[in-house]
């Protein structure tokens, strides 16, 4: 739409009235900066989903959690708080498969046998951190962002996309599997 209003302004417009834009600048500076704004908001929106579809396209087959000759760890329901307690097992199916797009399919950690390189690797990042910072670097992700990555690359749709036993739940794996 931008290259067409561009070739009317530059190549119809003069040889029908010569003295174009003449008194109109004003408007035509207004329509064309309209026409800029859409269309970066245009790319802007599109161009998330479009991210957000290609992460989990991407990344899916490859960390699927692989079979293992051992046990099964032990899991106990971990205490976030006011929040719902919060069940390690349930949430690692919620890391691997039933959060759209998977956390394993952008993050690495050990435990899920997920090697996600678009994120962060979770086993190095969140080591050391407490629930709460957990719980709010799932709902709010660009309020901090780990060293190399750029705001804006998680998508923020998980607190609404997640009920607060799912998220208790996730909250609980992911700090059972980093900090023990």
């Amino acid at each position: 739409m931008l290259v067409g209003f561009a070739l009317v302004v530059s190549i119809v417009l003069p040889r029908r009235n010569p003295n174009f834009p003449g008194r109109h600048v004003g408007a035509l500076v207004l329509v064309a900066a309209l026409l800029i704004i859409a269309m970066l908001t245009a790319v802007e929106v599109l161009g998330e989903s479009h991210h957000i579809e290609a992460a989990a396209e991407s990344g899916a087959t490859e960390t699927q959690p692989a079979p293992t000759g051992s046990t099964p760890t032990e899991t106990a329901p971990t205490d976030t708080g006011g929040a719902p307690a919060g069940d390690p097992a349930a949430g690692k199916q919620i890391f691997t498969t039933a959060a759209q797009p998977p956390c394993a399919s952008c993050h690495t950690l050990a435990e899920a046998n997920a090697s996600g390189t678009v994120g962060p690797d979770l086993d190095q990042v969140l080591k050391g951190k407490d629930a709460a910072f957990v719980h709010e670097s799932i709902v709010d992700p660009d309020a901090e962002v780990a060293s190399g990555f750029t705001a804006g690359v998680m998508p923020a749709v998980y607190a609404d996309q997640l009920d607060d036993q799912q998220l208790a739940d996730l909250v609980a794996f992911l700090e059972q599997s980093v900090n023990g």
